[in-house]
């Protein structure tokens, strides 16, 4: 027995050391058989349960129940097994006082329906408990000797049989299985044995230490690799029921199929460059969708190319879609403000019509923004106010951008600088007429720096045309000296004395005469 007992615990540890993923569960049908050596319990042999109280294998002979069944699945636990066995049931008529009354032998067939469940859901090998009911035929063949005491009993018949015990399945390929189970079974009778001892007697059973095969189908539920996709629906598919990522993309056949709705076939389910898994569990992106977001841009080039994101149409929020700037604009779709001139790429191309690679985009030295926000001046147009001089210039020179008649100052357009007074005789500059000079010649100076003027000497015709002539010199020369001061070229300014020879107006009143006592600024160059 020990023996026996040694040999079925090393054949399992070989069995589960082999690699075979056997079909434990969603087998939807199985049959097989098993042989069993059985060891009858009754009045004479017994494993400490029965009448004989002194354990021995002395009563024992070579009994056997051979057992073929047919398994149903009922769930990925419970199965439904119909056995059915033919058996011999023998051994010596020993009591206890070792009185030898023969020998016993009983052919038995017993039909039985089990309940087997598998509770626990391990790998290789699939251990399992069972309980039943069915009947048994018996047949005796040979009882113990007459002399023993008893009361009579049935050569034959029907009885009761309740079948219990636990075991093992251990995988030998994919379909076929090992079954090393230790149990047996209860009958309802008292005669397997031949004899009766009457009011202390005990039913006749049996202990049973079995090894079969089994060989298993597969139910469309069957899942082997664990993927979530029954047997029918990975035929179905093309899947490889034995790999749980077919495309090796990191998700599972069956959550790709039943979850997320793409191919398990295929790594990269709409070719946007990334694989599903990824859009998935990292980017959250559609991996239906190879531009979740609608911007024109794969959801992979957002992600490896670009670095934008796939969920945002707008990832920089200028107003111009990830697509637009990339393909269209060519801006940076991760920097709203492109060229750097404040204005965002979208208000250039959409409300300005600017360029938003180009801070200026007329180029008159004036950025975009400044134009816009400062001067309001047209950013599309160099010179805005069409005086022939950009609007960069006119800025920088201090003249109105958006008036064109201060761009230029025509040459021989003598100006009157009104205000410019002098004492009579005198050519001293009063302070009245700084204030003049100021605003002015000086300023017109500062502004046009590349133009040469005239200043001119004017008086009435009081004195000697000679005395005029000098005293207008004197006072041109006074109000090129003072412009000189201030930080203008002396080449720029040429200083003429006329006198009383260019009146403004008669010199018949004296209002008219204090007209012609004046100073004139004019362009000659």
């Amino acid at each position: 027995m020990k023996k026996l007992v040694y040999s079925l615990v090393l054949f399992g540890l070989v069995v589960m050391s082999q690699p075979n993923q056997a079909q434990f569960k969603d087998w939807g049908t199985k049959f097989g058989f098993r042989g069993n050596a059985l060891f009858p319990e009754n009045e004479f042999s017994n494993l400490g349960f029965g009448g004989n109280d002194d354990f021995s294998f002395d009563s024992y002979k070579l009994s056997y129940l051979i057992e073929g069944f047919l398994g149903i699945e009922l769930t990925r636990a419970v199965e439904f097994q119909l056995v059915a066995g033919y058996g011999r049931y023998s051994g010596k008529a020993l009591f206890g006082s070792g009185v030898d009354y023969g020998e016993y032998q009983t052919t038995i067939i017993p039909l039985n329906l089990r309940l087997r469940v598998s509770p626990w859901d391990v790998p290789v090998w699939n251990p399992y408990f069972y309980i039943g009911g069915g009947i048994m035929k018996f047949d005796i063949n040979t009882k113990p000797n007459a002399g023993v005491g008893g009361v009579p009993v049935e050569d034959n018949g029907w009885v009761g049989i309740i079948p219990l015990g636990l075991g093992a399945e251990f995988a030998l390929t994919e379909n076929v299985l090992i079954d090393v189970s230790l149990g047996g079974g209860i009958s309802t009778s008292y005669d397997l044995d031949g004899y009766r001892s009457g009011a202390d007697d005990i039913w006749d059973s049996y202990f049973t230490v079995g090894v079969g095969f089994t060989l298993t189908g597969e139910s469309c539920s069957s899942d082997r690799d664990n993927d979530g996709l029954g047997k029918c629906d990975e035929e179905k598919i093309g899947t490889d029921p034995k790999n749980p990522d077919t495309d090796g993309d990191g998700l599972m056949d069956g959550e790709e199929y039943l979850t997320y709705s793409t191919n398990p076939l295929q790594v990269d389910t709409d070719n946007d460059g990334l694989n599903d898994y990824a859009e998935i569990m990292k980017y959250k992106t559609n991996p239906l969708n190879a531009d979740t977001d609608g911007d024109g841009l794969k959801d992979g080039d957002e992600v490896l190319k670009y670095k934008t994101d796939p969920l945002k149409t707008d990832t920089d929020g200028d107003g111009l879609t990830d697509g637009d700037e990339v393909l269209k604009y060519k801006t940076k779709p991760l920097k709203a403000d492109t060229d750097g001139d404040k204005l965002s790429d979208g208000d250039e191309v959409l409300k300005y019509k600017t360029d938003p690679l180009n801070k200026d985009t007329d180029g008159d030295g004036l950025s975009d923004y400044v134009e816009i926000m400062t001067y309001q001046t047209n950013p599309l147009k160099a010179d805005t106010d069409g005086g022939t001089v950009n609007d960069g210039i006119e800025v920088n020179r201090g003249t109105d951008p958006l008036d064109p008649k201060d761009d230029v100052i025509k040459i021989n357009a003598p100006i009157v600088l009104e205000g410019i007074t002098f004492a009579t005789n005198k050519y001293d500059i009063t302070p009245e007429s700084e204030t003049v000079l100021q605003e002015g010649a000086l300023k017109t100076l500062q502004t046009y720096p590349d133009i040469t003027v005239e200043i001119s000497g004017h008086t009435d015709n009081v004195g000697s045309n000679a005395y005029n002539q000098k005293l207008s010199q004197r006072r041109a020369d006074a109000v090129k000296a003072w412009l000189v001061a201030r930080g203008i070229s002396a080449d720029r300014i040429i200083a003429v004395g006329y006198g009383e020879e260019r009146p403004r107006v008669a010199n018949n009143t004296s209002e008219n005469r204090r007209l012609n006592r004046r100073i004139e600024f004019k362009r000659i160059k």
